[in-house]
């Protein structure tokens, strides 16, 4: 559960955030209305606790704003001058609770415990979707399910966030499916896997003749996509330039192809995604503002593995009958302890790794019973890691686990750059920088 608090005095935010981290809440603090509303756009918190006055921002006007993001998110204001009036007024706009300071712990503790129970009702609507592959049940890809149908319902740009393996491109095509486009195109494209010099003439198309030195004219994806949708993954990795020319088209609903001047239109709705976090990207000027804003019409955040494990179940059920039937190898079961343990794994690569781990148990395992010491033995290695996370250093234990993820899908592909790149869903230029960066070396490989 991720809470979110608004509030100008550092004092209220500190004390705030001790409560609830000591309540195991995840805590982020926001000093002004402006610097949170802009963050809202990019996550969606469980909960908000909103100052009344921030300074010379009104915070009844911030929960205004709020409540067009997310209509349903639950949000307390708490005030020093707190009134019957001004809590009336804060409840019909939207407000659940209102607490005045000095705050009490037992209050404020009550008061988020009432708003999170009130959240979990109000986030399980009902979900129509006739096209749904994504395997899970946990509120958390309820609310990802809930937002996909939302989406679908319109015409309007899609901004997806979520760590490699989360299942990005299967949204994408979900929102695709379900909506009024569904029988027109839906193209993709990878934008970090084609060099900068290439993204240009894929996106854009180009014409024949001595200017693009092509023996032949070619549409591109934008126009291919024409009537229907184009996926755009790992936007943030797209150069300046074509950013600035992307953006363009989304204003313009028009573009010129390489070595031409004539002008081609397009009805394309676009749906992005990265799995970096965006803001970064802008304050060290790799993405562009003014794109961001015109793409992240609709955010839809997908949990990593680790914060949905009441899916894992499922999901290894699922996985398990679909490697014996792809392979044509006898049924096998799971024991509850070796389930157990598959549950309480970190999943650095999510549902990509779980898949992998699955498809290597049913594969190696001997006899009919998928038995807990098969399970460790295949997760060996992220002994470290997960005391890294008993102790609470979560920057680390995540470095660890990607490490030895990495490390184990290399030794399994034979040190093999390219086949792990692809086993792990990534592109090898990417796989070249991660091994650079954890400090995997060739022999690390081998041993």
């Amino acid at each position: 559960m991720r809470i979110f608090i608004v509030d100008d005095e550092p004092e209220i935010r500190k004390s705030l955030k001790d409560i609830l981290e000591d309540e195991n809440y995840e805590v982020e603090h926001f000093s002004s209305g402006k610097n949170f509303l802009k963050h809202l756009k990019i996550e969606r918190p469980s909960l908000v606790l909103l100052d009344v006055w921030l300074g010379k921002e009104d915070g009844l006007n911030i929960l205004d704003e709020c409540k067009k993001i997310y209509p349903t998110v639950p949000i307390v204001m708490i005030s020093g001058h707190g009134t019957i009036e001004l809590a009336v007024q804060a409840t019909k706009k939207g407000a659940l609770n209102f607490l005045e300071k000095p705050l009490s712990i037992a209050k404020v503790l009550e008061a988020v415990e009432e708003a999170l129970v009130y959240s979990e009702r109000s986030e399980s609507p009902e979900i129509k979707l006739e096209y749904d592959e994504i395997l899970g049940n946990s509120s958390a890809i309820q609310k990802v399910k809930f937002s996909i149908a939302q989406a679908a319902a319109t015409n309007a740009r899609v901004f997806i966030y979520g760590e490699n393996g989360t299942g990005k491109e299967l949204v994408a095509r979900t929102i695709f499916q379900n909506s009024k486009r569904r029988e027109q195109p839906f193209v993709e494209i990878n934008c970090a896997a084609l060099p900068e010099e290439l993204i240009e003439s894929e996106l854009f198309g180009y014409v024949k003749g001595a200017f693009t030195g092509a023996s032949e004219t070619r549409i591109g994806k934008f126009e291919a996509a024409n009537g229907g949708t184009l996926f755009l993954d790992e936007i943030c990795d797209m150069s300046l330039s074509t950013q600035a020319k992307v953006l363009r088209i989304l204003q313009e609903q028009r573009f010129e192809k390489l070595g031409s001047t004539e002008q081609v239109s397009v009805d394309v709705r676009v749906i992005a995604a990265t799995n970096i976090p965006v803001e970064d990207a802008i304050k060290e000027g790799k993405f562009r503002e003014d794109l961001y804003y015109r793409l992240n019409v609709i955010p839809i955040v997908i949990p990593p593995l680790r914060d949905r494990k009441s899916d894992i179940p499922l999901l290894v059920d699922y996985y398990v009958r679909h490697t014996i039937e792809e392979n044509n190898l006898p049924a096998k079961k799971i024991e509850k302890e070796a389930l157990s343990i598959l549950e309480n794994h970190f999943w650095p690569g999510n549902i990509r790794e779980l898949k992998n781990v699955v498809e290597r148990l049913c594969i190696m395992t001997v006899g009919e019973i998928i038995r807990a010491q098969d399970v460790k033995d295949s997760l060996k290695g992220f002994v470290k890691a997960n005391d890294l996370v008993e102790k609470g250093d979560f920057k680390r234990a995540k470095e660890e686990f990607e490490k030895q993820y990495i490390l184990k899908t290399l030794q399994m592909n034979e040190g093999n750059v390219s086949k792990t790149s692809k086993s792990l869903g990534i592109e090898r230029s990417h796989l070249y920088r991660k091994m650079k960066s954890l400090g995997i070396q060739s022999e690390d490989v081998h041993e």
